[in-house]
């Protein structure tokens, strides 16, 4: 299998999905809540920017919320936590590039909370295999960054292994190709020797002269 000079890219879709709909679910139960806003964090300082005007924000007094939105609050805090340090994890990683994009949903302080993200990740292939195999082994290595890789995640890194293995297969291809290449070289250079050498033998045998 020849592998192309083609670039894909990929997005990791944070395993927190599951839980940020039963955020939302309990969350919607307050009146006025908004949900399902989305946001991109470009960079390590766009996140702090971020996080300032979160704190920033005018949220309403919780001293004022009841017991079920204080509990809501706390879980929703969790998981933006969680999420924030799952794609910073991943942009650690040698092959993603941007920043990481994440979905927000309002609490019951009126603060957005981030509730999902992802990453995107750029899978680089190449004519040489060797160089292939190295690109791969920064998209295994960025997608399970996170200490807690979501199944997608694990996925992605599983296609990466696969294409790794072709283009290892490859490789190996070409290192018999060209050992069989020399094999073949050296054999031939062997038969001519020998032959050169027979022919010199003959020439070197005294000549028998009868009279």
């Amino acid at each position: 299998m020849e592998i192309g000079n083609n670039t894909s890219l990929y997005g990791y879709n944070v395993d927190y999905f599951s839980r940020a709909n039963f955020q939302e679910q309990a969350v919607s139960n307050s009146k006025g809540v908004q949900q399902d806003t989305r946001g991109v964090e470009n960079n390590e300082s766009s996140s702090q920017t971020n996080n300032k005007q979160n704190q920033n924000q005018t949220g309403q007094d919780t001293t004022k919320l009841s017991n079920e939105q204080q509990v809501q609050l706390a879980k929703l805090k969790v998981v933006d936590a969680q999420v924030r340090a799952h794609e910073a994890a991943h942009q650690s990683g040698p092959a993603a590039v941007g920043g990481a994009s994440f979905t927000y949903t309002k609490g019951p302080d009126g603060i957005m909370y981030a509730i999902g993200g992802e990453v995107p990740v750029q899978i680089e292939t190449s004519s040489d295999p060797q160089e292939t195999i190295s690109n791969l082994q920064g998209v295994i290595a960025t997608a399970l960054a996170p200490a807690d890789p979501s199944p997608q995640d694990i996925s992605i890194a599983s296609k990466a292994r696969v294409l790794m293995m072709k283009a290892q297969q490859e490789l190996t291809q070409e290192f018999n190709d060209k050992k069989t290449d020399s094999d073949t070289y050296v054999k031939n250079a062997l038969d001519q020797y020998e032959q050169n050498s027979n022919s010199s033998d003959s020439k070197d045998e005294p000549l028998e002269i009868t009279a």
